[in-house]
């Protein structure tokens, strides 16, 4: 178990690796291209060649992509839709050029188009990313905090999208977001409800497919359904519920991901290194 947290390519993103490691980071998560919108920056020849530079100078060894916000599937408008993939395709492409095993993605909400016809857009898009795809990063599909109709806030329905006939032939995985799913519902304050957490996360989706952890504490109270991230100890979920997931056995060759904010995730990073010993 590795542990680190988001970090800005702002100038570059051959400058992530330093940032990373001025806060501690063992691996770290970026955002590729601008997640409010427009093109991405072209990875050239002379780009990646520094960005490899700068991972090998700093000792990383693997780096996490986090798609942009403005993802949906679940919109009336096909277009919208249909963009998300193109985007989230795009994004898989980028990952494989900077060699990273994972992107990750929140899927939208169900509201313009209710859950059945929602799903099966969800269904087309993510059908739409993965055909044809040849490159080594694999999709991660992100649990959510449930609010808004958003796609994603039960385990259930996760796995129905990973065994779905048209799906289940990709290789498809999932994050998990300790914040959004202690505001789904999914209680992680105690080594005993971890423990039940996780049981019903194997059964519904299959412990092999879970890749990444976001490790975000919660402003808000179990099941809210408020994706209100806090700093590590700081919140709803606290310490004792990190130390039980840091310690899960079942965890430990998973990397963990902070995404509070950054006047404390130097401090969250030690905290949770602290938990790990």
């Amino acid at each position: 178990m590795k542990i680190g947290c988001h970090i800005s390519i702002a100038g570059g993103i051959f400058n992530a690796p330093a940032n990373a490691q001025a806060l501690g980071c063992e691996v770290f998560q970026v955002f590729s291209r601008s997640p409010r919108g427009g093109p991405a920056a072209k990875l050239t020849k002379e780009v990646l060649s520094q960005y490899f530079a700068e991972m090998k100078k700093y000792g990383f060894a693997e780096m996490v992509i986090h798609t942009p916000y403005y993802i949906n599937f679940g919109s009336k408008n096909k277009a919208i839709a249909m963009a998300s993939a193109r985007i989230v395709r795009e994004e898989l492409e980028r990952a494989t050029m900077l060699k990273s095993p994972y992107i990750m993605t929140h899927m939208g909400s169900y509201k313009d188009l209710g859950r059945e016809k929602g799903f099966d857009r969800l269904i087309e898009g993510i059908e739409k990313i993965l055909k044809g795809y040849k490159g080594s990063a694999m999709l991660l599909l992100e649990i959510a905090a449930g609010a808004g109709e958003q796609m994603g806030g039960r385990f259930d329905e996760m796995g129905k999208i990973l065994r779905h006939p048209k799906l289940k032939k990709y290789k498809i995985g999932v994050c998990f977001d300790t914040c959004h799913a202690f505001a789904s519902g999914y209680d992680l304050r105690t080594s005993a409800t971890v423990n039940s957490t996780l049981k019903e996360l194997d059964k519904q989706i299959g412990l092999e497919n879970l890749k990444v952890i976001h490790a975000n504490d919660s402003k808000f109270a179990l099941g809210e359904h408020r994706d209100r991230h806090e700093h590590i100890g700081m919140g709803k979920i606290g310490l004792e519920g990190f130390k039980a997931i840091v310690k899960h056995p079942k965890l430990k060759k998973l990397n963990l991901y902070l995404e509070t904010e950054h006047d404390k995730v130097k401090d969250d990073i030690k905290i949770l290194k602290k938990l790990r010993v």
